[in-house]
């Protein structure tokens, strides 16, 4: 299967004003969740397995205390592409899992 292209930089503006609170920095997308503490950070970051899985696409975890850290970027295209978006959505949505 072969893996989606990297976006432009139109692109990734426009598609990131559907994603609130991701954000762009350098050639990844990042957003900071906090939790009422570790237990429910740590309960967050195993909801992210399944639909990680789910893409074969997996996030850079930054897991510290409350507060958990997530980066998308698709190495292999060395930059952002529709995956990075799909899994963004889907980490939203293991938010409102909660």
């Amino acid at each position: 299967m072969s893996r989606p292209s990297r976006l432009d930089d139109i692109a990734i503006a426009s598609k990131l004003r559907g994603l609130p609170g991701w954000s762009r920095v350098g050639d990844t997308l990042t957003r900071s969740f906090t939790f009422g503490g570790f237990p429910q950070a740590v309960a967050f970051v195993e909801r992210l397995v399944e639909p990680a899985e789910s893409l074969n696409h997996h996030p850079d975890v930054d897991l510290r205390y409350n507060r958990v850290i997530v980066t998308l970027s698709t190495h292999d295209q060395g930059g952002i592409t529709d995956l990075d978006f799909a899994l963004a959505g889907l980490v939203d949505g293991a938010v409102e899992a909660r």
